[in-house]
């Protein structure tokens, strides 16, 4: 897009800062984001403000993608059993539907996904740490391809709160 998706503002805030509230008010904290620059931390956290348990972590290889930066907080030895992935780029995801994705993980699965009924949206889903990460090493396929293998439950949400912003037109 040429600009910083997570400071777009969509209803008067910012994009970070709308995923950010959605996964306190689901009780997910303390939240950790994945800061290309030591500056974006200043940045992102006026946007997010003091109210939010974040951690911030600088990227070891920046703009590395998806897949590797999922990796390298799977490998933080500070890493919790189960991990809620959230992109900036959903700025109309709610607390419901992270509530929704802890209520429907069951101990059978590695992972739990929501579907909009077309596709699937595996940046976020709820992941049980050791299991993905063994999936992930090694292996760059898409990560809706590789978490379609693994065992998994779907949870079917409406499409306008999956919709996700990948360009200008993604606004309207």
């Amino acid at each position: 897009m040429g600009i910083d998706k997570a400071m777009i503002e969509i209803g008067g805030h910012s994009m970070i800062s709308r995923v950010v509230r959605a996964l306190t008010l689901a009780e997910l904290e303390p939240i950790r984001i994945a800061v290309a620059n030591p500056e974006d931390i200043e940045k992102y956290g006026s946007e997010v403000g003091p109210d939010a348990e974040v951690e911030w972590v600088l990227d070891a290889r920046t703009h590395a993608g998806p897949i590797d930066a999922i990796e390298e907080a799977l490998l933080d030895s500070g890493c919790d059993e189960i991990i809620q992935l959230a992109a900036v780029d959903y700025p109309w995801v709610t607390e419901g539907l992270f509530i929704s994705l802890q209520d429907g993980l069951n101990d059978d699965n590695a992972l739990i996904m929501p579907h909009d009924g077309e596709m699937s949206h595996p940046l976020l889903a709820l992941i049980r740490s050791e299991e993905v990460l063994g999936m992930l090493h090694s292996d760059r396929r898409p990560l809706r391809v590789q978490f379609s293998e693994a065992r998994h439950s779907i949870l079917i949400e409406e499409p306008e709160i999956l919709r996700n912003v990948n360009s200008p037109e993604d606004l309207e």
